[in-house]
């Protein structure tokens, strides 16, 4: 949280961010559209003031004293006057009329006349045609119309003079000038309303986000990929469509190839089949098949801020785990819980046993302490004679420690004599710690704190070995004797029934069997394993 916060306070936020990329592209757009506006005003104001002085032009042209004018090819007082007066009535900025030698025989500063026509473009009217042209003349950059002056006044006959009626560029802008400004109040509307609606769509943006800044979601998105590697049970999740969108390495590892997004009826069929109709609640510890391998599996619902179906209507995430795995981390705990038993049990009693032995010394009772010390001794001595034959010392530990707290419960712990067990049966000390210490620790439960007997036998023989674990309890309820092995299971009440099944498990791994039955007044639970030699790979 102290890196989100520190990234929430750091620069702009994200309505800040798009309000000014939003007047940034605004604002070059703008000016891209000013510019082009500018062309086309431009032009559209030159072709019309074009268009004016070549209608101005044409009229001069058709004066009597212009074209008389200018078939004299020589200044006139008088036409100079005239054609100023019409260039004021015009309102343009100048009237120039030149003789076919292009010479000025009327233009606006009297200095001017007598002298050759600027801006050489009277090639064309000279030659009989009208056009419009931008050139600097003595008055300046202008946009001009230019018309032949013939004679007589008769189209078709001798060109003797031309009529140049022009605008200067000024005045041109001016028109581009006031139609950009009349523009400008769209565009400051345009302004106003594209910065509310990026303001709105950052704001709506933000809330499907869940008000987070962008370097949040790259931060947490990195957080969750550590998260994911971290992990060491598969990971994945799955939309609303049934498509896988994310998935952890130890999930690529259990389903195989995944190219996200991909469906999770063709990595998945039976969790696919199992989600068809949507999740709702939570569901754990559901017992899967992935790939031939029993797997166990958490689901959780995507919910909404809410606890609403999230967007992606009815997506979820599964986690799951080899179920031997955990299987086998579930062993490791009881052997941890066993051990921790069996040291507090031995620690009681030695401390009891010790307290008799100081109380009888303090008394002067040496020989009755001696007596006490010389039972415990012989009958230690005994119990270790009959393990002599059992050479699986993890085995032989774990019933000395639950010899020590039948003493403890007050409960007769019995090794039946002739049990042996070769060192042939080490590599499998681990299941058969597991079955023997979840059977006898049933077998002090089942007795309910009331005095009993447990009585364990191990034996061999070339097929095998088997292992009976003898109580003197009230037996398995009728009810669940079908299902006694399945996990879950338990007459201990809710969150018990699942070291038999674990037991189950392994014993059936290593192709052995776990029974249980009623013989003589007595529960009787039986663990039966083939030879390692007589399975496949010799056992694990």
């Amino acid at each position: 949280m102290n890196i989100l916060g520190a990234l929430k306070g750091r620069g702009l936020g994200l309505q800040g961010r798009m309000v000014r990329w939003h007047l940034l592209v605004l604002c070059a757009m703008t000016t891209l559209l000013v510019g082009v506006q500018t062309w086309q005003f431009y032009r559209e104001a030159r072709e019309r003031i074009g268009e004016r002085a070549v209608i101005i032009s044409r009229l001069v042209a058709q004066l009597p004293l212009v074209y008389q004018g200018a078939e004299r090819g020589e200044p006139n007082p008088a036409l100079n006057t005239q054609v100023n007066a019409l260039r004021d009535e015009a309102k343009a900025d100048f009237i120039v009329v030149g003789n076919a030698q292009g010479i000025r025989l009327a233009h606006p500063v009297p200095e001017s006349l007598g002298r050759p026509m600027m801006g050489g473009d009277n090639d064309a009217p000279l030659a009989g045609r009208e056009i419009v042209s931008v050139a600097r003349g003595s008055l300046g950059l202008s946009v001009r119309g230019k018309v032949p002056i013939w004679a007589g006044g008769r189209a078709g006959t001798r060109v003797v003079g031309v009529v140049s009626t022009g605008y200067l560029m000024p005045r041109a802008w001016n028109l581009v000038a006031q139609a950009l400004i009349s523009l400008l109040p769209w565009f400051l509307l345009a302004m106003a309303l594209g910065t509310a609606g990026a303001v709105w769509a950052a704001r709506r943006l933000r809330a499907e986000i869940l008000n987070l800044e962008p370097e949040q979601i790259a931060a947490l998105a990195q957080q969750q990929r550590a998260v994911l590697a971290a992990l060491r049970e598969g990971v994945i999740a799955v939309d609303g469509t049934g498509q896988v969108t994310l998935a952890s390495q130890r999930a690529i590892e259990l389903l195989g190839p995944v190219c996200t997004p991909a469906p999770l009826s063709e990595l998945w069929p039976e969790l696919a089949a199992l989600t068809a109709g949507g999740l709702s609640t939570r569901q754990q510890n559901l017992e899967l098949t992935l790939r031939g391998q029993p797997v166990l599996v958490n689901l959780e619902p995507l919910n909404g801020q809410n606890g609403a179906p999230d967007a992606m209507g009815g997506g979820f995430v599964s986690g799951f785990r080899d179920r031997a795995e955990a299987l086998a981390l579930a062993d490791e705990l009881t052997h941890a819980r066993g051990f921790v038993d069996v040291l507090r049990a031995q620690t009681h009693e030695y401390q009891n046993r010790l307290h008799v032995l100081s109380g009888l010394l303090q008394l002067g009772r040496s020989e009755e302490a001696l007596r006490v010390l010389n039972a415990e001794i012989q009958a230690d001595a005994q119990f270790r004679q009959l393990l002599r034959d059992v050479q699986v010392p993890r085995l032989v530990a774990l019933l000395a420690g639950k010899r020590e707290r039948a003493q403890e419960l007050g409960i007769d712990f019995h090794v039946a004599e002739g049990s042996c067990l070769s060192p042939l049966w080490e590599r499998h000390a681990d299941t058969l710690v597991t079955a023997v210490g979840n059977l006898t620790e049933n077998a002090f439960e089942a007795l309910a704190g009331q005095p009993g007997e447990v009585t364990v036998l191990i034996g061999e023989d070339p097929e095998g070995m088997q292992v009976e674990v003898e109580d003197s309890g009230p037996g398995v309820p009728a009810a669940l004797a079908e299902t006694l092995f399945t996990q879950g299971v338990s007459s201990k009440g809710e969150g018990r029934g699942y070291g038999l099944a674990g037991v189950c498990a392994r014993i059936q791994a290593l192709g052995g069997a776990l029974r249980h039955s009623r013989r003589g007044g007595r529960t009787v639970f039986q663990v039966s394993l083939p030879a390692p030699g007589a399975r496949s790979g010799g056992g694990p």
